[in-house]
């Protein structure tokens, strides 16, 4: 049962990173882009990927139909919301980077600023979490909240494990799928 859901979370995660990639590509590409080609494949991917998630979330916290509808509109608040705070962050890192590569000549107060900014940043996640935990407790039991955490940071780890693989963001789509996680695709 655990190897089975491992799997899931692992196909999940796949899916999710394929998803994001591909939103990306969207958003880069202009109009009569390859990105905008994606769109109906993306729709596809977005659909299957929140009926496996939902499916996994269900029986593993073993909530009820309520508690899912509410567990889904309070997963897309928030979610919007941590998709700022990794902009803010991603901008931030960026911006770090390019006055590093300067060497001796990088802006110091700048620098700085940058650094203080992702301290922020980090402040902010923080806080979404206890927010999060907090409106999730309305309608979760502490067991349930805890198995949602757990779930959510092995999500988490295992798209950034996706990620750190060689070949991840070739042709911009993310990883491809090894041929025994397309099998278990299609079987589904």
């Amino acid at each position: 049962m655990k190897a089975r859901a491992s799997r899931v979370v692992t196909i999940a995660a796949m899916m999710a990173l394929t998803l994001s990639a591909s939103l990306g590509a969207q958003a880069a590409g202009g109009a009569g882009t390859p990105g905008q080609q994606v769109a109906p494949q993306r729709a596809a991917l977005e659909e299957r990927f929140k009926q496996r998630t939902a499916e996994l979330v269900r029986q593993r916290l073993q909530l009820n139909d309520d508690q899912m509808a509410r567990l889904r509109t309070t997963s897309q608040d928030f979610d919007r919301q941590r998709m700022t705070l990794v902009t803010e962050e991603r901008q931030a890192r960026q911006a770090l980077r390019a006055e590093l590569v300067a060497g001796d000549g990088a802006n110091q107060q700048k620098v700085s600023g940058l650094l203080d900014q992702l301290m922020r940043v980090q402040r902010r996640r923080l806080d979404l979490v206890e927010s999060e935990q907090r409106e999730l407790g309305k309608f979760m039991s502490p067991v349930q909240r805890a198995k949602y955490f757990g779930l959510q940071n092995e999500i988490r780890k295992r798209m950034q494990e996706l990620r750190d693989r060689p070949g991840a963001a070739r042709n911009g789509l993310g990883p491809m799928p090894t041929p025994r996680a397309r099998r278990i695709l299609r079987r589904q």
